[in-house]
């Protein structure tokens, strides 16, 4: 019988999966510890704390003396997972994890949850929509954004097998789950979902699952979309983008972040050399967030299924 905590067509956060596989990876190695700020029952490294009090510090409200912690366990020989919001831990504590961990590369892991727009009702000042741009232009730091739970989980433990930092991107909002506890997550390797030739439609994160379902219904109306689940943002497949760059001859990206510097930037920095093809966009303007029920900021800003549709048709047609 599997251990994976979580089945296929049911719902679940992936912060969910982070708490779940932190607790395990705590129960196989000693050397895990995990750190928090005053945030253990958002981001779900509670459930570690509770099973490992001796190995879980509560930092209180201080995300760059986290880093700081974090850096120096790691110095030590530990392996340290910190969690708070995305917003702050990629945001208050940018230089700490610039200067204190990706510059001297230290093993430290960083769970950001409530990333992105589906934060909703906290609004625009917690809704991270720039994650994916800070660090993924950090050296020696690895960048990952699962799309469920599963993948989540074992994203988690893969990272802790990767040496050096890793960011994982990770949502307050319950999706349902895709992935089987067969599939493997390897860093630097996208997903293809769907096959087809008329353009290639590459997601991460929240708006994998809706991409795969417009491609789907696409279909039934003449449009052949491939879709790629891209989770490893840093590194990026850039062989497999540029195959489908070749074959499909258009790209359309989906990720919940702000366009700029996210995942469509990425994409375009992997092709532009060797298949350069038009390419468009998807994802939050060089607006800020707003307040609001998660559907229906996914809904406003066109990353459902029906937007998603809608920004597909107009590219074809453009």
């Amino acid at each position: 019988m599997s251990n994976m905590p979580f089945e296929i067509g049911k719902k679940a956060a992936t912060r969910d999966a982070y708490g779940k596989a932190l607790l395990e990876l705590g129960r196989l190695h000693p050397e895990v510890v995990a750190l928090d700020a005053d945030l253990s029952g958002s981001t779900r490294s509670e459930y570690f704390a509770k099973e490992f009090p001796d190995r879980f510090f509560d930092c209180g409200i201080a995300e760059a003396n986290m880093a700081g912690i974090s850096a120096g366990l790691a110095s030590c020989g530990k392996i340290p997972f910190m969690s708070s919001f995305a917003m702050f831990t990629s945001g208050r504590n940018y230089e700490q994890i610039r200067n204190s961990i990706a510059y001297p590369a230290l093993n430290v892991k960083i769970g950001a949850s409530h990333a992105g727009i589906t934060v909703g009702e906290d609004g625009a000042t917690h809704q991270c929509l720039e994650d994916i741009s800070l660090m993924r232009t950090l050296p020696n730091m690895k960048v990952i954004c699962p799309s469920d739970a599963t993948e989540a989980y074992k994203a988690v433990m893969a990272a802790y097998e990767i040496e050096g930092p890793v960011y994982l991107r990770l949502s307050r909002f319950s999706t349902v789950i895709a992935h089987d506890d067969s599939y493997e997550f390897r860093l630097g390797k996208g997903e293809v979902l769907k096959d087809g030739n008329d353009l290639t439609i590459v997601a991460t994160g929240l708006p994998v699952p809706a991409s795969l379902e417009a491609a789907r219904e696409l279909e039934a109306e003449g449009i052949s979309a491939r879709v790629i689940n891209m989770a490893s943002i840093k590194p990026i497949d850039k062989e497999l983008l540029i195959k489908a760059a070749l074959e499909t001859k258009r790209i359309i990206t989906i990720e919940e972040h702000w366009i700029t510097g996210g995942l469509g930037s990425a994409v375009l920095e992997a092709i532009s050399e060797d298949a350069p093809v038009w390419v468009k966009r998807l994802g939050i303007p060089d607006v800020f967030g707003e307040s609001g029920p998660a559907a229906e900021l996914l809904t406003k800003f066109g990353l459902d299924k029906e937007g998603i549709k809608k920004s597909v048709k107009d590219f074809m047609n453009s």
